[in-house]
């Protein structure tokens, strides 16, 4: 039994994590957009599960972003992220994704994000 409650938050989120991976995989035409949200920023990667190679990549965290948007734990911001990154898929010439939100509900920021990604254009 283990007795670190961090310990036991760990092991449920892999075990999240691992039933997920089971259901989606990201292909070349198809790619998998993983979000991962810390309390406060979001990273989201667009991954090739075939190559595991990451196609592209966008977080809260880069320099340009944070000059613009000095609040980065809000929704509006949330959704601004997914438009740059769809813009960033356009220019890849990826129209359809896997939208895989983690072991985070769908609602609040994760929600806004993939509005965000649709308000482009991406299909999901």
């Amino acid at each position: 039994m283990y007795k670190n409650k961090v310990e036991i938050k760990q092991k449920a989120k892999k075990r999240i994590r691992k039933r997920i991976r089971k259901k989606i995989s990201g292909t070349a035409e198809r790619p998998r957009v993983f979000v991962f949200k810390s309390n406060r920023y979001i990273y989201t990667q667009v991954i090739n599960d075939e190559n595991s190679e990451v196609l592209v990549s966008a977080s809260t965290l880069e320099k340009d972003f944070r000059e613009k948007h000095k609040n980065h734990k809000n929704l509006e911001t949330s959704q601004v992220l997914g438009e740059i990154l769809a813009k960033r898929l356009k220019e890849k010439k990826i129209k359809k994704i896997i939208f895989d939100r983690g072991i985070y509900p769908y609602h609040g920021r994760i929600k806004a994000l993939a509005e965000g990604i649709r308000k482009e254009g991406i299909a999901f």
